[in-house]
C-alpha cells in the first residue's frame, strides 16, 4: 500500500449543511488549509454565510480576534467540482445521510485524489464498511464522526472497518487531538457509541408521547430537570431533524434488528408531512420560522391553570422515614412555610434528622441562601414523633420508606385507618405502582405519587402520578402544591418509572450491554455521552452513584411492566449485585474507589 506518512496539509470537505460547515470551520481554525465543496453555487453562498456568521459570533464572544477571524476565513475555498480535490491528503464527506450517494461520491474521490489520501465519511449510522467497498483503497478508508455544533463538542469517534489500515487510524487520532478534539477508536457499528445509546432513548421519548403518556413540554422538562441534560428530547429531536432521526434508527434497526431502534411511526408521519423540526418551522413544537431555535405557542401548548377545580388545603403534613429522601422532603415543606410532622422509628432516629436538618439550613445560610430568621422559623415548623396516630389531623401525608412493596402496602392501610377524610395520601415511589397502594386504601381516589428528586430542597422537578382511580382535584391540588413549592411538577399516569427513569434506565442498560459486548471500554462511553452529547455524568459514573442494586430494581419493575426485550436487565449488572459491588458506596460497582 502506498504510504501515508506525513502531516495533513490541506482537508477536502463535502457538504456543507449545519454539519459539514462546522467540520470545515474546525480544521481551518487549526491553521489548515480547506477546499469546501457543494453542490451548487446557492449552497455555496449559503455555506460561506454560515461560516461567516459563525466566525463573528465567536468574535463577538472573545472566543476569537478579528484578525484570527480573517486568517481563518481566508484559509477556506469554495467550489462546486470535486476536481479541485486533487491535492488534498484528507477528505471528510458529510454529505445527507444516504448510502447511494455517499458510495457515488466515494467512487469519484477515488480516481481525484492522491494515492496518499484518506477518505473520512462523517455518517453517524451507515456503515463505513459499505461506503469503502466503492473504492480501490478501503484500507485507507475510516469514519471520522464529529458532534453538532462541530466548533463546540469536543469529541469525535474515529470508525475504523475491518480493513482499516493501523496507520490510517492512528494519523485520524492524531489529526482530531490536533483539532482540539478528544477521539475515542470504534468499530463500524450501527449508531457507533453515542448515538446507539442516544437514539434508543430517543426513540423511546417519541413512543412515550405517541401515546399521549405525557405532554412534550413534561418529558421535556423532566429530562432536563431531572438528569440535569442540556435539551429535552423532543426539543434535540426538533433540532437534529426528524427526517434525519428516522434515517438514523432506521438504519440501525436495519442493522441490528433491536426493536429499541424501530423508529416510532410518527417520525416516518412528521417528516412525511414536512414536519421535520427546526429546519422545517414546525416538528414536535412550532418555531417562530424556519432555523430559528425561537418556540412560539400553537394549539398542544398547556393552557394556563385550570380554575375549574376546588383545590383541597394544604396547611399541615406529614412525612412518613428518616432517610436522605424523606429530611429534604421534610426540609422543602417547612422552608416553604407549611408545617410539618415527620415519624420516625425511634427517639435516636427524630433526633439524627433533626441534626441534618439544622446542619442543611445552616449551610443554606452560609451560602446567602436563606437568612437567620427563615432559617429558625422554618426548624420551628418541624416537629418528629415515633406514633402514626399523630398524623391524624394533617392535610397530607407523604410516605418516604424503604422501596418495598409489602412495608409500603402496610403503612397505607395503617394511614388508611389513621387520617381524617380528605387527607391526600402521597407516596415518593420512584418505580412500584402507586395503585397497588391505592387498593388497600378505602380512599383510592386520594391516592396520588409525589416523586421528589434527590437532593429534594435542590431539585426542582416532581413527577404528580396519577392512577386511574386518583380524583382530578387530588392531582390539581398536589400540582399547585408543587408549585407553592417552588418545584416544577410534571404530570403522568401511573406507569414503571414513570417518565424520567422510564427513559433513563433503559439507556443506563443499553450501556451496559454495549460493555458486554465488548464494543467499548466504560470509559470511552461515558467520554462519548459527557463530550458527545453534552451530558452531565456518564452512564457508568450515573450507575455507581445512584447503586447498581437500586438500577437493577428499577430495571427489573421496567422489564416486568412492559415485558420488552430489550429493558430486560443485563447480566453484567446482575453478576455485580450478586457480588455486592453496588458502586460508590460499597466501594466498588463499574469502577473502583478509594
Amino acid at each position: 500500500m502506498t504510504k501515508t506518512q506525513g502531516a495533513v496539509r490541506q482537508v477536502g470537505v463535502i457538504g456543507l449543511g449545519t454539519m459539514g460547515s462546522g467540520i470545515a470551520e474546525v480544521i481551518a481554525r487549526s491553521g489548515i488549509d480547506v477546499v469546501a465543496i457543494e453542490m451548487s453555487d446557492e449552497a455555496l453562498a449559503r455555506a460561506q454565510e454560515r461560516m461567516t456568521g459563525s466566525t463573528a459570533r465567536a468574535v463577538k464572544r472573545g472566543k476569537m480576534t478579528e484578525a484570527e477571524q480573517a486568517a481563518l476565513l481566508g484559509r477556506l475555498s469554495f467550489s462546486t467540482d470535486l476536481n479541485d480535490l486533487a491535492g488534498v491528503d484528507l477528505v471528510v464527506e458529510a454529505v445527507p445521510e444516504r448510502l447511494e450517494l455517499k458510495r457515488e461520491i466515494f467512487a469519484a474521490l477515488d480516481v481525484i485524489v492522491p494515492a496518499h489520501a484518506i477518505l473520512a465519511t462523517n455518517t453517524s449510522s451507515l456503515s463505513v464498511t459499505d461506503i469503502s467497498v466503492a473504492t480501490a483503497r478501503p484500507a485507507q478508508v475510516v469514519g471520522l464522526h464529529f458532534f453538532n455544533p462541530a466548533p463546540v463538542q469536543a469529541f469525535v469517534e474515529v470508525v475504523r472497518t475491518v480493513v482499516s489500515s493501523d496507520e490510517v487510524v492512528d494519523r485520524m487520532v492524531s489529526f482530531a487531538t490536533s483539532l482540539g478534539k478528544q477521539p475515542v477508536v470504534v468499530g463500524d457499528k450501527a449508531g457507533f457509541i453515542a448515538n446507539a445509546l442516544l437514539f434508543g432513548y430517543l426513540n423511546h421519548a417519541v413512543a412515550m408521547f405517541e401515546q399521549k403518556y405525557a405532554s412534550r413540554e413534561d418529558i421535556d422538562d423532566s429530562m432536563r430537570l431531572g438528569c440535569g441534560l442540556p435539551m429535552g428530547p423532543l426539543a434535540l429531536l426538533d433540532l437534529i431533524g426528524l427526517d434525519t432521526a428516522y434515517e438514523i434508527l432506521d438504519t440501525m434497526y436495519k442493522q441490528g434488528r433491536d426493536r429499541l431502534h424501530a423508529p416510532s411511526p410518527i417520525l416516518k408521519q412528521m417528516s412525511t408531512a414536512g414536519l421535520r423540526g427546526r429546519k422545517s418551522g414546525r416538528g414536535f413544537y412550532t418555531y417562530e420560522a424556519p432555523q430559528s431555535p425561537v418556540v412560539v405557542a400553537d394549539a398542544q401548548t398547556p393552557a394556563a391553570s385550570t380554575a375549574d377545580l376546588s383545590l383541597r388545603s394544604i396547611e399541615s403534613v406529614g412525612v412518613i422515614g428518616s432517610g436522605t429522601m424523606a429530611i429534604g422532603i421534610v426540609e422543602v415543606f417547612a422552608r416553604a412555610g407549611i408545617d410539618c410532622i415527620f415519624q420516625a422509628r425511634s427517639e435516636q432516629k427524630i433526633e439524627s434528622v433533626r441534626r441534618s436538618l439544622e446542619k442543611s439550613l445552616e449551610k443554606a445560610v452560609q451560602r446567602g441562601k436563606l437568612d437567620e430568621p427563615a432559617r429558625d422559623a422554618a426548624l420551628a415548623r418541624v416537629t418528629g414523633t415515633t406514633r402514626l396516630d399523630d398524623l391524624a389531623s394533617v392535610d397530607l401525608v407523604v410516605e418516604a420508606v424503604v422501596e418495598d412493596i409489602g412495608v409500603k402496602t402496610a403503612m397505607f392501610e395503617n394511614l388508611d385507618e389513621i387520617c381524617r377524610p380528605g387527607t391526600i395520601l402521597a407516596t415518593t415511589t420512584s418505580s412500584l405502582p402507586v395503585i397497588d397502594l391505592a387498593a388497600v386504601t378505602k380512599r383510592p381516589q386520594d391516592v396520588i405519587g409525589l416523586h421528589f428528586f434527590n437532593p429534594a430542597p435542590v431539585m426542582k422537578l416532581v413527577e404528580v402520578v396519577s392512577t386511574v382511580a386518583t380524583s382530578p382535584d387530588v392531582a390539581a391540588t398536589a400540582v399547585a402544591l408543587c408549585e407553592r413549592l417552588g418545584k416544577h411538577p410534571v404530570q403522568c399516569v401511573d406507569r414503571a418509572g414513570f417518565i424520567v427513569n422510564a427513559l433513563l434506565f433503559p439507556y443506563l442498560n443499553d450501556a451496559v450491554r454495549m460493555v458486554e459486548a465488548n464494543y467499548a471500554s466504560t470509559d470511552d462511553i461515558d467520554l462519548a455521552m459527557k463530550r458527545g452529547c453534552g451530558y452531565p455524568m456518564g452512564p457508568f459514573e450515573l450507575l455507581d452513584a445512584v447503586g447498581l442494586d437500586v438500577s437493577l430494581a428499577i430495571q427489573r419493575t421496567l422489564y416486568l411492566e412492559f415485558r420488552e426485550p430489550g429493558f430486560a436487565p443485563a447480566p453484567r449488572l446482575e453478576h455485580l449485585v450478586t457480588a455486592g459491588y453496588l458502586g460508590r458506596k460499597t466501594g466498588r460497582g463499574f469502577r473502583t474507589y478509594a
